[in-house]
């Protein structure tokens, strides 16, 4: 049994770990969506282009410790190293220091920690997730029962990861069928479940608890994968756009992989204003069939989006892979970061065109991982290793359908995950076959990301450029 002082050493090492990080970042860094809702926060006017229970929150935290971005910069990395302290500590507790180690090393990798650094609902989500997993890695790496009120907070951390990010579900759903169900059938089943009715109940909750308004933010998607099937087949009857709407799309590049922007803009936005026109329901109906009667225009379409948010086969330079060093311009006091946050920030920027930047690397070591997890006999560390591969790769299923932007920190959840699931793995050495086959796989990845950059004409060095591209 480890001694008590030296296991409270982990949790205390991640504390000090967490006040550096805000020491560091103070005020954190405020982007588009920082200045956003913050806005709202000050106008005490709600919507639900960002999440509201993120900005209530925020609003309660300022009316009790005032402000600007400080409170909601706190929370996040208080949660963050929260979660990675106590499942460092919880590992420690059963003889693996240098896995405890390797938890905290995830920690600090440049890839997450200035991500944690900007006050947005990605570093919000992340830091409950993690936060809910370290306590019950507390308890089950230790082969002991969560109590009930570790489960009440577990239940907290994750309904707030669940309201501050709309696909949230997708990773928190397979999360928790896989913490309480054994059986394969009923976790799915429960997964299926709590996704219908977590998609339901949402509108509810944000329009009618937090009294957001709808800003109709639920018809981008719809709206985005059907110019992009009228981008590539010219068919009115399936999309409701004429052919001199679709050639208006294309002459103006209104469809790209990288986000939905430029439909919402101009003269893209007119090309496409009938699709504006309709409900939700009518827009999904028409989606729906349009996808039966063109499948391979909307495959097509999917697929860039899913090869830009992936950042996989795209040029160097490819925007919103590291934070800014600067706040977005604002008149509302939100401020820049402090000097040594930007200046490791901007010196570690080079790391975004490396695979540790690459959403699709780190899935395919989540496939891997998951192959070795799943041949080996259950224990404690294997099964929480499980949980977190099967939400990882849940999330990441779920943008080749359900995306529309392509920003590295919608995938924070899957890449920690899978870096904590191969650490909790890495108590007994995988088979050779799984090495070299993953290895392999791994390894074209990362040639033909490398490729591609090395290749394609270098990315527009700004939002503008981007749409205008």
């Amino acid at each position: 049994m480890t001694p008590r002082p030296v296991l409270a050493s982990w949790p205390l090492a991640a504390a000090l770990l967490a006040a550096l990080t805000i020491a560091a970042a103070w005020p954190g860094i405020a982007m588009y969506d920082t200045v956003s809702q913050f806005g709202e926060v000050l106008s005490g006017a709600y919507d639900d282009w960002h999440p509201p229970a993120m900005a209530r929150l925020w609003a309660v935290l300022r009316g009790v410790f005032g402000g600007q971005a400080q409170p909601m910069l706190v929370v996040q990395v208080g949660l963050y190293w929260l979660g990675l302290g106590l499942i460092a500590g919880a590992l420690a507790r059963i003889g693996g220091r240098g896995a405890a180690v390797a938890v905290l090393a995830c920690g600090v990798l440049p890839v997450f920690l200035f991500w944690q650094m900007a006050v947005l609902k990605d570093a919000q989500m992340l830091g409950a997730m993690l936060a809910s997993m370290g306590i019950v890695a507390w308890w089950r790496l230790a082969d002991k029962r969560v109590p009930w009120w570790g489960w009440a907070l577990v239940a907290v951390a994750l309904l707030y990861a669940t309201l501050v990010r709309a696909n949230a579900v997708f990773a928190v759903a397979p999360l928790v069928a896989m913490l309480v169900a054994t059986r394969w059938r009923m976790r799915a089943l429960l997964t299926v479940a709590m996704v219908l009715a977590t998609l339901g109940g949402m509108q509810v909750v944000n329009h009618q608890v937090f009294g957001a308004e709808d800003t109709g933010i639920r018809t981008t998607q719809p709206r985005y994968d059907l110019a992009g099937i009228a981008m590539r087949v010219a068919d009115p009857s399936a999309t409701h756009l004429s052919p001199a709407q679709a050639e208006g799309l294309r002459r103006g590049h209104c469809v790209k992989g990288y986000f939905w922007d430029p439909l919402g803009d101009g003269p893209c936005a007119e090309a496409e204003a009938p699709l504006a026109g309709l409900s939700v329901g009518q827009l999904y109906a028409t989606l729906a069939g349009a996808i039966v009667r063109h499948p391979i225009a909307y495959t097509e379409h999917r697929l860039s989006h899913l090869n830009s948010t992936e950042r996989w086969l795209v040029p160097a330079g490819w925007l919103g892979a590291w934070p800014p060093t600067e706040a977005e311009p604002n008149t509302i006091g939100l401020g820049n970061p402090g000097t040594v946050a930007a200046w490791l920030n901007q010196a570690t920027a080079p790391l975004a065109e490396t695979p540790l930047a690459w959403p699709i690397a780190w899935l395919a070591v989540a496939i891997s991982a998951l192959v070795v997890a799943l041949r080996r006999p259950a224990s404690p560390r294997r099964d929480l290793a499980l949980a977190l591969l099967v939400s990882a790769l849940a999330l990441e299923a779920s943008f080749a359908v359900i995306s529309i932007a392509s920003d590295l920190r919608y995938h924070l959840w899957p890449m920690m995950a899978t870096a904590l699931a191969v650490v909790l793995l890495a108590d007994a050495r995988p088979s050779r076959r799984a090495l070299r086959i993953g290895g392999a796989a791994l390894g074209l990845i990362i040639a033909g990301g490398i490729a591609s950059r090395a290749i394609l004409p270098h990315a527009p060095d700004s939002y503008r450029a981007m749409l205008t591209s």
